[in-house]
């Protein structure tokens, strides 16, 4: 029984050994495959990354030592500007300001603090730390909302000085490659030293952006490194995580508000934590420098240091050249213009690397500035004494600029009065202003032209009128009839600009003229209102861009971007960059000419007489158009002969009406005299290229046509037997075809206005057909009968009446244009190729020597007494005899005045603005 039961617990036994060992090779066989199946994982993640890694930093080159010793401790060298004669202008301020030291002058408890805090295994490293690297990347994968970070010192280095703070995965990959190589062949003094050279760390006293130890303690609390404290030298360590945080100052340079002062304190409580930690204090110095008011150490607001000389152009400059700088860059790297454009972080990275190879390469820049005309041109400036009065505490502004036409060189430039510390804007280049009627040639008078619609000699009516739900007015509400596109423009009429735009703005004219001619500030909606006619966009338009647009008249319709950095050299002469331009056709030279004809009657017997008589040399071929935008806010003047380009702007800092009570002249001519003036002193350093003799010259296919002045077609018998007949030129592809049918011989063998005529342009429904009467040789109008349409003498004078109330309260003298008895036109005449111009004889009778006007419009013979003096309209003393304006056209139009029975200046609104409260042109 005994041994029965011995046996029956030794097979017990040896079932349980059995069964134990089964799960023993079991458990054993589970872990040895788990652990296959995370060996072969691992390698297949570690080859996946590595992989992945390897592409990331598959176009890094492998860097030379010397190559990284440049970058890592070429700090800044500096880049110089020169003017177009090579005369030295000045160095390019950094926006960063960075002093260099020795490691040796670095306190010790400085670098305990910077080492605890932003690297604590410095000293232990390869340049990277692994772990930490894996942890900063499960943070970024999985949006953590706790970020440790995973540079190591080294790596922050190479960020700073060979990378650029761009967030990604390649510039981090690239990052750990580059640090790897560093530690490689620098020590760690090295390393060290370098770091605590270029670190950020926000803002100092002035406001100015610092990098650098020794900038940070100079600039935060006035003292050298040397003498930081331990609670000083916390601070400062603490402030690269986030210099703009952490700083105690706002970017003027003043205290930030209690609570924003706070952050930096904290971090650098924390900073003193990671020290005792570490070992490198004890708990009663934690303490005593947790407790130290650091407030009282932090030094007062200081002012940035100047620039000694021409500082509103070296500030220009350096945009301009970081700009290329950018571009030259990206290009390197395979981007184009148009990426950076649309995406603004690569836009930025490219920025940053653009500064650092100004700041550190010690470039030379050649600009295109005169170095004598500029300083004239501040002088000028400066000392005017007919800007007008200060409002609110705001002093009239004036910016201006000077281009050369064929080259696009801006010679010269003034960005304001005077640069100080209270006003640093630059208003030629800097800021944008609605151009007013200074938007008349370029976006309506030409592209229409161009087009086909109109010529010099297209008629239309001045009177009142709406274009939809925009109904547009003129100066103080006045009209003028029937006038001619050349005479509109030359006074400065707002109803037909905005008519003929209206008939070209289905073609896109902003888009197909406008900014084919530099302008970069429309918007979309720009492009769709009418009032962009008369030069309100939505925001403005630059002078620089506004006066290198009508460049393009004078440049025979091809616009040539204007530039001022001509040549970038480095220091041991290789050209890196040379300007070349690049000529872009926008109109027919016909066009150009058209156009350039037209607005010298501007100046002759327009908007801008008072020009001429403020020239020293008032001979030369100008030809411009000023412009005013709502509200007398801004007042325009640009002009161009066949060298050059030149425009100025007025206006206070805050838009608010120029004009002002008790003042000699009106805001136009306190414009118009600054221009006279700023072209004077430049004319003096240059007379050859500012005032040249040469004048334009007429190109092909420019012809001499009699018109119409009733409706701008060929002249009939009707029109000439009513002495309606006169002359202009044209591009011969767009002459007149069809006779005149707006005048008809009536049944009591009179002339009178057609009805289907009237009723075809809608002229029918004025009601009042002397609203159609020109304001010059009224008389010959009043002959015409009414065709059946109504028209009394009562609403003749009560019509008289209302256009002689938008005379001007600001008088202006006026030139005058004689009168001239000629034969009537005939067919022949009619046929005729129009002559170049005398260019010896400017300001002879009848418009340079040119065939004499045709009797329709100022025949001195049909009324002796009457005063067809051009844009005089009423007495003017009579003066016959005085040179005409007119120049360079064969039987050259008359010129209707403003009929106000004095000299005052025909204005003009852009804006619909009621009667009394418009502006000039």
């Amino acid at each position: 029984m005994d041994r029965k039961d011995d046996n029956k617990n030794k097979s017990s036994t040896r079932r349980t050994a059995k069964k134990q060992k089964g799960s023993r090779i079991g458990f054993g066989l589970i872990f040895l495959t788990f652990l296959s199946l995370c060996i072969v994982f691992g390698c297949f993640v570690f080859g996946l990354g590595a992989g992945y890694f390897a592409s990331l930093v598959k176009d890094e080159p492998v860097r030379t030592v010397a190559a990284m010793k440049q970058d890592l401790y070429d700090y800044e060298k500096t880049s110089k500007l020169y003017f177009a004669n090579n005369e030295y202008i000045g160095d390019i301020r950094s926006d960063l300001h960075r002093e260099k030291i020795s490691l040796d002058k670095v306190p010790q408890t400085l670098v305990d603090a910077v080492i605890a805090t932003e690297d604590e295994n410095f000293y232990e490293h390869n340049g990277i730390m692994p772990k930490a690297i894996v942890r900063a990347a499960i943070q970024e994968v999985t949006n953590s909302d706790t970020k440790t970070g995973g540079s190591t010192l080294t790596q922050q280095l190479v960020k700073n000085q060979v990378l650029t703070n761009e967030v990604s995965f390649d510039r981090k990959a690239k990052e750990i490659l580059i640090a790897l190589r560093v530690e490689r062949f620098f020590t760690k003094k090295q390393i060290l030293q370098a770091y605590l050279n270029i670190i950020p760390y926000g803002r100092e006293a002035s406001g100015r952006n610092i990098a650098g130890i020794k900038t940070a303690a100079n600039g935060i609390f006035g003292i050298e490194p040397e003498k930081l404290n331990l609670a000083q030298s916390a601070f400062l360590a603490g402030l690269p995580q986030s210099p703009s945080y952490y700083t105690p100052y706002r970017a003027n340079g003043e205290f930030k508000s209690e609570e924003g002062i706070q952050p930096g304190i904290n971090r650098m409580k924390y900073v003193l934590k990671r020290m005792r930690g570490a070992g490198y204090i004890t708990e009663s110095q934690m303490q005593e420098a947790m407790n130290y008011d650091i407030r009282k150490d932090f030094t007062q607001k200081s002012t940035l240091p100047k620039v000694k000389k021409y500082p509103e152009l070296v500030y220009e400059a350096e945009k301009r050249v970081k700009e290329i700088l950018r571009e030259q860059i990206a290009e390197e790297d395979g981007i184009e213009t148009d990426q950076l454009d649309k995406d603004k972080t690569l836009k930025e990275k490219y920025d940053e690397l653009a500064d650092r190879a100004l700041r550190q390469r010690g470039y030379r820049i050649h600009t295109t500035i005169n170095k004598k005309m500029y300083e004239k041109m501040q002088k000028v400036a400066k000392n005017y004494q007919y800007y007008g009065p200060d409002k609110d505490g705001e002093r009239v502004e004036t910016g201006s600029i000077m281009i050369e036409n064929k080259t696009g060189k801006i010679i010269s430039f003034v960005g304001s009065r005077e640069y100080t510390d209270g006003n640093q804007i630059n208003y030629a280049m800097g800021t944008v202003r609605p151009n007013g009627s200074t938007m008349k040639p370029l976006l309506d008078y030409a592209p229409a032209m161009e087009e086909g619609v109109i010529q010099p000699g297209s008629v239309f009516a001045d009177v009142p009128k709406s274009f939809g739900n925009y109904r547009p007015n003129n100066y103080a509400g006045g009209f003028h009839g029937l006038v001619s596109a050349r005479t509109a423009l030359a006074n400065s009429y707002n109803i037909p600009a905005v008519e003929i735009y209206s008939k070209i703005i289905s073609k896109n004219p902003a888009k197909k003229y406008l900014e084919k001619m530099g302008i970069t500030s429309l918007t979309k909606a720009d492009h769709e209102n009418l009032s962009l006619a008369l030069g309100q966009p939505t925001y403005g338009i630059s002078v620089e861009e506004n006066v290198n647009a009508y460049a393009t008249f004078a440049n025979n319709g091809k616009f040539v971007d204007a530039y001022m950095i001509d040549k970038i050299e480095t220091d041991d002469g290789k050209v890196i960059y040379q300007h070349k331009s690049k000529p872009v056709k926008v109109f027919s030279p016909q066009t150009a000419y058209l156009t350039i004809d037209m607005m010298r009657d501007v100046l002759n017997h327009g908007t801008a007489t008072y020009v001429r008589p403020q020239l020293n040399n008032p001979s030369v071929d100008w030809a411009g158009k000023t412009g005013t935008s709502q509200d007398y806010k801004d007042a325009w003047f640009v002009a161009t002969n066949p060298n050059v380009t030149f425009g100025t702007w007025i206006g206070y800092k805050t838009p608010k009406s120029l004009q002002c009570v008790g003042c000699s002249l009106s805001y136009s001519q306190r414009n118009e005299k600054l221009w006279a003036e700023l072209i004077n002193s430049a004319a003096e350093v240059n007379p050859k290229l500012v005032t040249p003799s040469k004048r334009f010259k007429q190109p092909k296919n420019i012809v001499a046509r009699s018109y119409c002045t009733s409706s701008g077609m060929l002249p009939s018998e009707a029109c000439s037997k009513a002495g309606l007949v006169q002359s202009d030129i044209y591009n011969a592809k767009f002459v007149p075809g069809a006779a005149d049918d707006s005048l008809i011989f009536n049944s009591y063998g009179g002339i009178s206005f057609n009805p289907a005529f009237l009723q075809r342009k809608g002229y029918d429904k004025l009601g009042d057909l002397s609203m159609l009467f020109p304001r010059v040789n009224t008389e010959l109008w009043q002959r015409l009968g009414s065709g059946g349409a109504s028209r009394s003498s009562s609403s003749q004078s009560e019509s008289t009446s209302t256009n002689s109330s938008s005379s001007s309260s600001e008088p202006t003298p006026q030139n005058t244009q004689p009168s001239s008895p000629s034969p009537e036109p005939s067919e022949t005449s009619n046929e005729q190729t129009a002559p170049e111009p005398d260019s010896n004889q400017p300001d002879r009778q009848n418009g340079t020597g040119q065939p004499p006007q045709s009797a329709g419009g100022q025949n001195t013979q049909t009324n002796p007494n009457s005063n067809s003096q051009g844009n005089n309209g009423g007495s003017n003393g009579g003066n016959t005899n005085s040179p005409g304006p007119h120049e360079n056209k064969p039987n050259g139009p008359s010129r209707p005045g403003n009929g106000n029975g004095n000299n005052n200046k025909p204005e003009d609104t852009e804006t619909n603005h009621p009667p009394g409260n418009a502006d000039q042109d």
